[in-house]
């Protein structure tokens, strides 16, 4: 499990321009709304949930990372990735130090909301009935992520 995380940076394509600086962007809403698509927009920034199975990432099985749809930041990587059953890009760890959580209580139940750190962009939410070796499930909306094939050639870093 640790090498999982520690060596996420093998999945990057070889020529990645990546920024992993994590600061806060100080973009405003209306900057967002110009980079980001509509859909992307609403879940990344308003919290909105794409429909189940609409998303292109959920069938991905390429070697990678997922980078968030906002800034670019790697959130995770294809060795991360499980079938879930539920329609949804599901992961059973991620990259350290790159998401931050937050109950949310929009629902009936609280759950447990996560983010990107750079950029704040909504991902989705953590539960605990995931597979082994953490028995978490990072749920995640395509929509808020890009994936970077590891043998890709052409990556540059948006933030």
């Amino acid at each position: 499990m640790q090498n999982i995380q520690k060596d996420w940076f093998l999945y990057l394509p070889e020529d990645a321009d990546i920024n992993l600086n994590i600061a806060p962007l100080n973009v405003s809403e209306a900057q967002w709304r110009k980079r980001l698509t509509d859909a992307e927009f609403r879940v990344l920034r308003e919290k909105a949930i794409e429909w189940p199975s609409s998303g292109d990432l959920n069938e991905e099985e390429q070697m990678g990372v997922y980078v968030c749809a906002a800034c670019e930041l790697p959130l995770f990587t294809s060795a991360m990735k499980f079938d879930s059953g539920t329609g949804w890009p599901s992961f059973f760890s991620h990259i350290p130090g790159h998401l931050g959580t937050q109950e949310d209580h929009s629902l009936l139940l609280p759950r447990t909301e996560y983010h990107c750190v750079r950029c704040e962009g909504h991902q989705g939410y953590v539960f605990e009935d995931g597979p082994a070796p953490t028995g978490e499930r990072w749920h995640n909306n395509s929509v808020s992520l890009h994936f970077w094939p590891t043998d890709s050639k052409q990556r540059v870093a948006r933030a």
